[in-house]
């Protein structure tokens, strides 16, 4: 029997492919993208380890220019395309940006974050400081970047910038490959500087990816489609592939077909239906993540919730009675799974939950106002709303304080404005914040 290495935890192409660790074939996806002329921007939105980074990094060493990849391809799918790899493998200048630890604390760790990772950036470009016909207000700006002493506008305009540089020095246009996106904002949100954070990441973004004669092409990942918050607002021919669609579906995570194969190679193929039992839980396409829902969440919530009198948690609702409703959330999440299981997702489904199949309209991530609140709760037949936005965190001290943050972010953003603009003529807001199976539900005065 042949011993494969497995590569645990290695996202890596290259190293993969260079140390002879099993690799089940992707490469596939580069046909797909450039088989025609490529979307100018593709977002491909996965839940984390789905192999969004390894894919990255495999785009990244097929496409750069001052690679030579051949070796690394050799024997997978897509070097039998033979045109497609001469007009496409190492062609092209490649830009390869990671966002996955641009977060921290405070805005400015985060900020400063962030700063390192473009100062990386421009090291591993430092070439480009030497080449005669790049302006020196272009190299001036490089020379601050890299030192990392530029200022937030310098930030803003930085992979712009660098995208320049190199089509004057390559001559061609820039594929652009960035990461794990989404993660600043996501973090920015759970600490409450969303706002500051937003204002650099999404002028960076638009600086990259709007109206920009060096994009060749972009391919972006992330957890979350973050599509209406200035980022990817007016781009040009984008594709967004989410875990409802099938284009690229068989590129992320494994198929059925690669596990049993994957198996079979490695003298494992009995345990097949086991594996299967353990980690076949998203499916994509026609078949979403659809299936585990309505077999768990929606059976738990027929048994618990939906036979039970709801009616007080109602009544404390649209009487703005926030202390009552803290008492009642908390006694309903004392009987779910335990709290280890617990993440905003479960927080987020158990709320829209509590109120859906009640006669109200419940909207979650709602487009309104400057953003989207976590959840919107509309009684069309009185012309009322509620809006609560939320915060989890890791102690029971937290919360006061979590909650008057989740509180800030509704008048900061002014959700409400959307609900006034529909029509509906009184507009609650609550600020909710969750700790293990505590609930602390606080309401804006005015």
């Amino acid at each position: 029997m042949i011993r494969y290495n497995i590569p645990i935890g290695i996202s890596e192409f290259e190293k993969i492919r260079k140390n002879d660790y099993y690799y089940v074939d992707k490469t596939e996806l580069i046909q797909d993208l450039v088989k025609t002329e490529p979307a100018e921007i593709t977002l491909f939105t996965r839940p984390r380890r789905f192999g969004k980074t390894l894919v990255m990094s495999m785009l990244a060493s097929f496409f750069d220019i001052r690679r030579d990849s051949r070796d690394l391809f050799e024997g997978l799918k897509i070097a039998e395309d033979q045109k497609l790899c001469e007009l496409w493998m190492n062609q092209w200048p490649v830009i390869f940006l990671s966002l996955k630890d641009a977060g921290g604390e405070s805005f400015e760790d985060a900020y400063g974050l962030l700063q390192s990772i473009i100062s990386q950036l421009y090291v591993e470009h430092a070439y480009l400081e030497k080449c005669t016909e790049i302006d020196e207000s272009y190299k001036e700006i490089f020379a601050r970047l890299k030192r990392r002493q530029g200022n937030k506008t310098d930030v803003q305009i930085s992979l712009r910038i660098l995208m320049r540089m190199m089509q004057i020095y390559y001559g061609k246009q820039v594929i652009l490959l960035i990461d794990e996106y989404d993660v600043p904002m996501a973090k920015a949100g759970a600490k409450a500087y969303y706002n500051e954070m937003l204002n650099v990441i999404g002028t960076m973004m638009s600086q990259a990816l709007k109206d920009n004669t060096a994009l060749k092409f972009s391919v972006i990942t992330g957890c979350l489609r973050i599509s209406k918050e200035s980022i990817f607002t007016g781009t040009n021919n984008f594709v967004a592939d989410t875990i409802a669609d099938e284009r690229f579906s068989s590129f992320f995570g494994f198929t059925d077909e690669e596990v049993r194969t994957l198996l079979e190679n490695t003298g494992n193929l009995e345990y097949f239906d086991q594996i299967k039992k353990w980690y076949d839980g998203y499916c994509f396409g026609k078949t979403e993540i659809m299936d585990i829902f309505r077999k768990s969440v929606v059976r738990w919530f027929d048994e618990r919730i939906a036979v039970r009198d709801r009616s007080e948690l109602f009544k404390a609702l649209w009487n703005e009675d926030a202390g009552r409703l803290s008492d009642l959330i908390s006694e309903l999440l004392f009987e779910t799974i335990s709290y280890h299981d617990y993440a905003e997702s479960f927080y987020h489904a158990f709320l829209a939950g509590l109120f859906a199949n009640a006669g109200y309209i419940v909207e979650s991530n709602y487009e309104s106002g400057l953003g989207r609140p976590d959840l919107v709760i509309k009684d069309k037949k009185k012309r009322q709303a509620v809006i609560m936005e939320m915060k989890i965190v890791d102690s029971a001290e937290s919360m006061q304080k979590a909650e008057e943050r989740a509180l800030n972010q509704i008048e900061e953003m002014r959700y409400a404005d959307g609900m006034y603009a529909q029509g509906y003529q009184k507009v609650i807001k609550y600020g909710a914040a969750f700790y293990r199976k505590s609930c602390l539900v606080g309401r804006c005065e005015v």
